[in-house]
C-alpha cells in the first residue's frame, strides 16, 4: 500500500514544511491512536495541537547550529484509522517501513504510545531507546494484552533479542521491575541520570545496547515532570527537564545512528498549550540532533 492511501493531508504541517517526499530526508506521519488509554484520553487530538504549537517556536537551535526550516523535512498528514487496535498497529507498521525503505527516517506523532508496537516491526535491525517515566512492561493491563501499559513487553516477546534501554523511569509496578531483571533490561531513573549527567548516561546506553545497532526513539511525554508536561496521558512526579532530554539526545546522537522516532501520549486539553509547545521543541530538537549526528559522523 503506499503513503498515499494510507495518509490523509492536515491543514497544518509540522513547522509548516512545505517539501515534498522526494524532496526530504525526514518525513512526519501523525498516529492519532486513542483507543486504549486508561486514565486521561485525547491524544488523537495531540498531532494537531503539536503541529500548531510548532508554528509559535523558533526553528533556529542554538545546541545544533541548525535551522529546522533548512532541514529536508515533509509531513504527510496523519495516518487514516479505522478498526481497532491490530488494524491501526497494521496501518503504522506499514507507513514506518515504506519511509524506511527508502532512505528516509520515519517520525511519528502519537497518539498513545502503543503505536511504537507498529513502528519498531518495520524497522527490525534497531535497538529501542525509551524515553519513559513508565515501564509499560505488563503483560495485561485491565484485560488487555496490547495496550500503551504492554507494548514493550509485546515488542521483547516478538525479538528477545532486540536491545532496549528506558531512561526517566520511575512509576512502575513489581511484576514489570521484576521481568526486567530477569530479562536484563536496563532502565535509569532521573535521579541516576542527574548523577551520571548526559555524557554518562549516554555512555551506558550504547556500551549496554547491541554492537553497532541503530536507534528506535520514543519519546513518551510523561517523562517530563508534570510541572513541565503537565497534559500528558498518565503524569508521574518527580521527572525529567526538557533540557536533560535533549542534553541525552543530542550526545547519543554523536555516537548512533537513528532510523525512526515517536512522541506520544499528549493530551492537548488537560493545558492551557503548555505541553504541545514542550512536545514541539522536544521534536525539532530531536530531529536537529539526528541532522546534526549524522553530518559529523560523515
Amino acid at each position: 500500500m503506499r503513503l498515499g492511501e494510507l495518509c490523509r493531508p492536515t491543514p497544518q504541517s509540522f513547522l509548516d514544511a512545505s517539501r515534498t517526499l522526494e524532496e526530504s530526508r525526514y518525513v512526519i506521519l501523525g498516529a492519532p491512536m486513542d483507543l486504549t488509554g486508561t486514565y486521561r484520553r485525547g491524544s488523537r487530538f495531540a498531532p494537531t495541537a503539536i503541529r500548531r504549537a510548532s508554528l509559535h517556536i523558533e526553528s533556529y537551535s542554538l545546541r545544533s547550529g541548525l535551522d529546522g526550516e533548512e532541514v529536508p523535512l515533509c509531513d504527510l498528514g496523519d495516518l487514516r484509522g479505522g478498526g481497532g487496535v491490530e488494524e491501526w498497529l497494521r496501518r503504522v507498521e506499514d507507513a514506518t517501513r515504506e519511509v524506511s525503505d527508502s532512505g528516509r527516517v520515519p517520525i511519528l506523532l502519537g497518539g498513545e504510545h502503543t503505536i511504537t508496537l507498529g513502528a519498531v516491526r518495520a524497522v527490525p535491525e534497531a535497538a529501542i531507546l525509551d524515553f519513559d517515566a513508565h515501564l509499560d512492561l505488563r503483560d495485561e493491563f485491565l484485560g488487555r494484552r496490547i495496550s500503551h501499559a504492554t507494548f514493550l513487553r509485546r515488542i521483547l516477546e516478538e525479538d528477545r533479542d532486540r536491545g532496549v534501554f528506558i531512561l526517566g523511569a520511575r512509576a512502575l509496578s513489581k511484576e514489570e521491575k521484576d521481568y526486567a531483571e530477569g530479562e536484563g533490561i536496563r532502565y535509569l531513573t532521573p535521579g541516576e541520570i542527574r548523577e551520571r549527567g548526559a555524557r554518562g548516561t549516554a555512555e551506558a546506553v550504547l556500551e549496554a545496547l547491541p554492537g553497532e545497532a541503530p536507534l528506535y526513539v520514543t519519546v513518551d511525554m510523561d517523562v517530563l515532570d508534570p510541572s513541565q508536561a503537565p497534559a500528558v496521558c498518565n503524569p508521574a512526579p518527580e521527572g525529567l527537564t526538557v533540557t536533560e532530554i535533549l542534553d541525552v539526545l543530542y550526545a547519543l546522537c554523536r555516537g548512533r545512528r537513528v532510523v525512526g522516532l515517536d512522541l506520544c501520549e499528549v493530551t492537548p486539553y488537560y493545558d492551557s498549550g503548555l505541553t504541545s509547545i514542550q512536545a514541539a521543541k522536544v521534536l525539532l530538537e530531536a530531529v536537529l540532533a539526528v541532522e546534526g549526528g549524522g553530518r559529523r559522523r560523515n
